[in-house]
């Protein structure tokens, strides 16, 4: 320890006497003549690190930090003194070399951010499959003008590169000692930096980085570079874990489920027991899309009247990541979370599940999943079999025309028809079944307006001018904009909807059977896209200023809380009864299996949401990220902040208990699928010889 107090005192007194040098001999402009290179490499991948922080999160914390600038520097200085090991006709590829690799990291999560609210992680790699399906997607609401600023920097270095050839800067020799000299000079300054970097971060923030779970906070605290190499590690080591973690694992899972309590019965306990089932997946359907009309008509006329004859859960909230829709099926029909690395669908097919359709065909059900995609996407042709689906209709099992298409594949009215044909042939053949229709037509960019039919999203008006006579006034209000065009696209697909229960009708198909609808996912179209909708004003066909009293503001917050997409559980015979009504505690995709378990009467003992008339106002919505939602509180683990929303004071017990039930939730949903916990009789030995033969 006494010598590396020395050293670190000879290190200070050594940069004490080199500032002072640099004042009394005036090196700074030598220095900066002799490695303008080097510099302009530092400044430019630093610069590019903290761009990307100030667009993609917004708060004053993040403003201010200075943490993640000395991170960022720190490892930047690192590489670019490695340079100097290199003759000076050399570096120019070395450094232009990690100038496009820094900028294409810094790139890569803009746009990734821009769609996901996320940071990108190596673990996503093996999704660039699904890229060309939804290319249209990317190009047209992603990529934005900030994105090109990134590359500025590596044509900056060109540009410098150029003039020094030009000037025969290159000549100077320098012998191999400079250049080592030189080298351990700048790295040591490198190592300063990181010194006083690591002098800044607490525990917690030691704690957050190991768990990965909340990438928000690990850029704000340690900078983009450093995330996205701890990420490599965090992608790599659940697979280096499932050989050797699975102890830890099983232990820590027998622990949570040791004093789970069983199951009671209550009000709702077996009233669809029997039953038949349609499930609509309806993609990218929120539940603020049920509140909104434009011009005295409804953009969802049909889902509002079946949540007005139904069970409608109005605080229902689907924590995807970046699976996606993929995430949902996992959460609607396991009852666990995404995964901390990849997706489940994708990387997790071969574990076991204890899954909705393979729990109800053990009751004799006949299952079955139709999905006008392609089979592939998202790994669905295996990944349905572990779920416990006897049949997948995919695109293949459809006649798909170049006339009945719209975004990724079969429209919305052509895929229910013809699966209402596979419908009416299922029900002659099964006593009982259990279906899962996936909709496609409501898919990002939404930007088919000429095949979603007549629905204008502006504002219509009557005036009577001064000689009394009257005409019609437009103002585009949504017409034009992202958001419009989705309204345009929600309403074609709820169409699709109020079609699909018509037919289902006239093939007598709804007297024994229950009506499920979920949305899957949030749109993801930027906070900045709904200022329009809330803050119009028609007389200047503009948005209205901050300081104009009709404002509505519309904050990160209100972001987060509005992005909730709607429950609806409906059968023919319910309107008027006590079912029928608008349950407003908040609720989890992952919720949904225990719930419909106890009106089914099936039963997930491994479940780890909650029956939502056991648990009632008492449960927590937990999310992705470590954000976690109650009746009364938001919490955002990112920046430590919550929104009480009953203007009530929260108590530092109640935030650290529902931050560590957050904690022990992510971990054990984690766990139970990388480790196949779910598997019965897996000994570790015959554990390894799996996992070795899957190559993980």
């Amino acid at each position: 320890m006494k010598n590396i107090k020395n050293s670190w005192n000879r290190l200070v007194e050594s940069f004490k006497k080199n500032l002072k040098r640099i004042k009394t001999e005036h090196l700074l402009k030598e220095y900066v003549k002799n490695n303008i290179l080097f510099l302009v490499f530092v400044l430019t991948c630093v610069i590019n690190s903290t761009m990307l922080r100030f667009f993609c999160i917004n708060s004053t914390e993040n403003y201010l930090a200075v943490a993640p600038i000395l991170a960022d520097l720190a490892i930047v200085t690192i590489v670019g003194g490695l340079g100097y090991l290199l003759k000076p006709k050399n570096r120019f590829a070395y450094y232009l070399g990690f100038s496009i690799f820094f900028t294409a990291i810094c790139l890569i999560n803009s746009i990734y951010y821009t769609y996901y609210t996320s940071f990108a992680s190596v673990s996503m790699l093996s999704l660039t499959q699904y890229v060309g399906d939804v290319g249209d997607a990317v190009v047209e609401q992603v990529i934005q003008f900030k994105d090109f600023l990134y590359l500025l920097g590596p044509i900056l270095l060109i540009v410098i590169n150029h003039r020094l050839k030009k000037k025969n800067l290159y000549r100077k020799v320098e012998v191999k000692s400079e250049r080592k000299k030189k080298t351990i000079k700048t790295v040591a300054v490198g190592a300063i930096f990181a010194i006083i970097f690591l002098f800044t971060l607490t525990p917690t923030d030691m704690s957050r980085l190991i768990k990965q779970w909340n990438r928000e906070y690990i850029v704000m605290k340690y900078g983009i570079y450093i995330y996205q190499a701890n990420d490599v590690v965090a992608s790599i080591q659940p697979k280096i874990n499932s050989l050797f973690g699975y102890d830890q694992a099983k232990k820590n899972f027998n622990d949570y489920f040791a004093d789970k309590e069983e199951h009671k019965k209550n009000d709702y306990t077996g009233i669809f027991e029997g039953k038949n089932v349609i499930v609509i997946h309806g993609e990218s359907l929120q539940t603020n899309l049920m509140s909104l009309s434009f011009n005295g008509e409804e953009v969802t006329p049909n889902l509002n009247k079946l949540a007005s004859e139904g069970m409608f859960f109005s605080n229902f909230y689907s924590p995807v990541s970046v699976g996606t829709s993929s995430d949902a099926e996992l959460m609607f029909n396991t009852s666990l979370l995404p995964t901390k690395s990849g997706t489940a669908f994708v990387s997790y097919s071969d574990r076991t599940y204890n899954a909705t359709p393979g729990l109800l065909r053990e009751k004799g059900y006949y299952t079955f999943s139709m999905h006008g995609n392609n089979a592939d996407f998202w790994n669905r042709r295996n990944m349905h079999k572990s779920l416990g689906y006897d049949r997948f209709y995919s695109k293949e099992d459809y006649e798909v025309t170049e006339e009945n298409t719209v975004g990724l594949g079969i429209n919305d009215y052509a895929f229910f028809d013809q699966s209402v044909d596979k419908l009416v042939k299922i029900n002659e053949k099964y006593d009982k079944w259990y279906g899962m229709m996936m909709m496609l037509s409501n898919h990002t960019p939404f930007s088919e307006v000429d095949k979603y039919g007549d629905f204008p999203v502006d504002i219509k008006e009557t005036i009577t001018n001064e000689d009394g006579t009257t005409e019609e006034v437009t103002y585009p209000y949504m017409e034009g904009t992202k958001l419009g065009n989705y309204f345009k696209s929600a309403h074609y697909a709820d169409g699709a909807i109020g079609e699909l229960m018509e037919r289902l009708e006239e093939e007598d198909l709804l007297d024994n059977t229950v009506i499920i609808i979920y949305g899957d996912h949030d749109a993801k179209l930027p906070r900045a896209d709904y200022n329009r909708l809330y803050n119009y004003d028609k007389e200047t066909d503009s948005i209205l200023d901050k300081e104009d009293p009709n404002y509505k503001e519309y904050d990160s917050y209100q972001y987060e809380l509005g992005r909730k997409v709607p429950l609806i559980i409906w059968t023919k015979d319910m309107a008027g009864t006590d079912l029928n009504k608008e349950y407003t505690d908040v609720m989890s995709m992952y919720d949904v299996e225990p719930t419909l378990g106890n009106m089914f009467g099936f039963s997930n003992e491994y479940a780890l949401g909650h029956d939502i008339f056991d648990i009632k106002d008492q449960n927590i919505v937990v999310f992705p990220n470590g954000n976690w939602l109650t009746n009364n509180v938001y919490y955002n683990s990112q920046k430590g902040e919550y929104l009480s929303l009953n203007n009530n004071a929260i108590s530092e017990e109640e935030i650290k208990k529902n931050n560590e039930y957050a904690d022990a939730l992510l971990a054990v949903s984690n766990d139970i699928i990388i480790f196949d916990l779910l598997k019965e009789d897996q000994t570790d030995e015959n554990r390894v010889i799996e996992n070795q033969e899957k190559g993980t």
